[in-house]
């Protein structure tokens, strides 16, 4: 399984961006990918979660996403997205997308729960 992140750029506070992250050897949802995450990591910060979606279409984010970000998949495009709006400075970071084929639902937050992930791709926010 391989996933490419894309879609990352400059964007000034409130707007919006779309960053995708296509999956090549594995659809997302299928058995190696039945969970898919976005993860954020900003300059001299530890990896953190932003978002997760399982096969079945539920979804988790992180307090700072929730309401302003989207998690979804186009299984058929084999693509996940992000959709952000309402963006912040603070949102500036690299994101890395990540898919597995299980997770238990009280680590999706973690890094280590992914077997797959992208190269991430950087989003700029500025005030």
């Amino acid at each position: 399984v391989q996933l490419q992140a894309s879609g990352g750029g400059l964007v000034q506070a409130g707007g919006s961006l779309r960053i995708s992250c296509a999956a090549s050897g594995r659809t997302f949802g299928s058995t190696q990918m039945r969970w898919s995450a976005w993860f954020r990591q900003a300059p001299g910060k530890e990896r953190e979660f932003v978002a997760a979606r399982k096969w079945s279409g539920s979804e988790s984010y992180a307090d700072s996403a929730r309401g302003r970000f989207t998690i979804s998949t186009d299984n058929a495009k084999s693509t996940m997205y992000l959709q952000m709006n309402s963006l912040r400075p603070d949102d500036t970071a690299v994101y890395y997308c990540a898919a597995g084929p299980s997770v238990i639902q009280s680590n999706i937050a973690s890094v280590n729960a992914y077997a797959y992930w992208g190269q991430g791709t950087l989003v700029t926010v500025s005030s």
